[in-house]
């Protein structure tokens, strides 16, 4: 749809809508205290198996008079299903887009690029990714909005959409110890391959950071890492203007 938004003009706004805030503020909750309500009704049976997780929270269910029982095996996973809505509205994306700039919106924090910054924008699996003339990326988002979504707001407005990564042929799968990387960032990669383990999302993106500042590209792909390089902008002294 398009908006009118401060700094941007007529905009084109794409993000989950209220559709999605409903079924995540009502749909979440009611799901998770339907399925407490059939949990309780077994949880005297599910306490005698040996196998079963939260056996004694079944066998304390299962002691309860029927009453405090369904109320009690409700609420939990209710309150279970209203942090899950919570922690999804914080991861929310939101993409502002118009001719001179896009804002990138989640959890309380924008980020602005203005187009001229920007050479081409694609989907790569369920993130937004912008790439400079370099080849740098400038932001990598995942989200669940939809490619064709966030296809026809940016080439409604004018911006250079691709419908695959233009340098995907230059990546090479990760192995410790390769050549071709610059000074340090073997080592990174060594880190944020741990952090990918480990699902330590936050660490893996500082290190991206990290690499990103060496020139070098990582994309992830069935918990392995690949990577190329970027054409760093020279220093002073390499071009001989030492101002």
């Amino acid at each position: 749809m398009t908006v009118r938004a401060e700094g941007y003009g007529d905009a084109t706004v794409v993000d989950g809508g209220v559709g999605e805030l409903v079924v995540m503020w009502g749909g979440f909750p009611l799901l998770g205290a339907g399925l407490g309500a059939a949990l309780t009704v077994v949880a005297g049976w599910l306490a005698d198996l040996p196998w079963v997780p939260f056996q004694r929270w079944f066998a304390l269910l299962a002691g309860l008079p029927e009453e405090q029982a369904l109320a009690g095996g409700m609420a939990v996973p209710a309150l279970a299903g209203l942090a899950v809505a919570y922690v999804g509205t914080r991861e929310r994306l939101r993409v502002t887009v118009d001719r001179i700039g896009v804002r990138l919106h989640r959890d309380g924090h924008g980020r602005d690029l203005a187009r001229a910054s920007v050479a081409s924008v694609f989907v790569d699996g369920k993130a937004l990714v912008l790439l400079d003339p370099d080849g740098a990326e400038l932001a990598r988002e995942k989200s669940d909005l939809g490619a064709e979504r966030l296809r026809a707001a940016f080439t409604a407005q004018g911006w250079p959409w691709t419908e695959a990564d233009p340098h995907r042929d230059a990546y090479r799968r990760w192995v410790e110890g390769l050549p071709g990387l610059p000074a340090g960032a073997d080592a990174l990669l060594r880190a944020r391959q741990r952090a990918v383990d480990a699902n330590r999302r936050d660490d893996a993106s500082d290190l991206r950071r990290e690499l990103a500042r060496l020139g070098v590209v990582v994309r992830d792909e069935d918990g392995r890492q690949y990577w190329r390089l970027v054409r760093l902008p020279l220093h002073p002294e390499e071009t001989g203007d030492g101002r």
